[in-house]
């Protein structure tokens, strides 16, 4: 019998980060570490409040595809090389998937 918690726990972590730069430090950290299968890396502008003020900001979206087993360890990579105060860092479940995919994310990703 299978133990539950042998099986992977696919997600998608979004960080969202000031530059290309520290993005792409990010995502090579996540990827070299083993935490992440791929980070893909997108442009985008951003409108948010902080400290009750509006800002607009052209900022770098990294998609994260992993294990969520490891999210705390992820977590922490990204918050030691975030240079925001609060980053972004957001898990979501894949809920389905082509498999093969799915089982490269899983060869990708190392286990505790």
């Amino acid at each position: 019998m299978t133990n539950p918690m042998d099986q992977p726990e696919y997600g998608i972590v979004w960080v969202t980060a000031p530059g290309r730069t520290e993005a792409e430090a990010i995502a090579e950290a996540l990827v070299e570490s083993g935490l992440a299968a791929c980070v893909s890396l997108t442009p985008i502008h951003s409108i948010y409040t902080w400290r009750g003020e509006i800002n607009k900001e052209e900022e770098w979206q990294l998609t994260i595809k992993t294990d969520l087993r490891q999210f705390a360890r992820l977590e922490s990579t990204v918050k030691s090389l975030h240079s925001y105060e609060v980053p972004e860092i957001i898990a979501v479940p894949i809920i389905a998937g082509h498999t093969p995919y799915l089982n490269w994310i899983s060869d990708s990703v190392v286990r505790d």
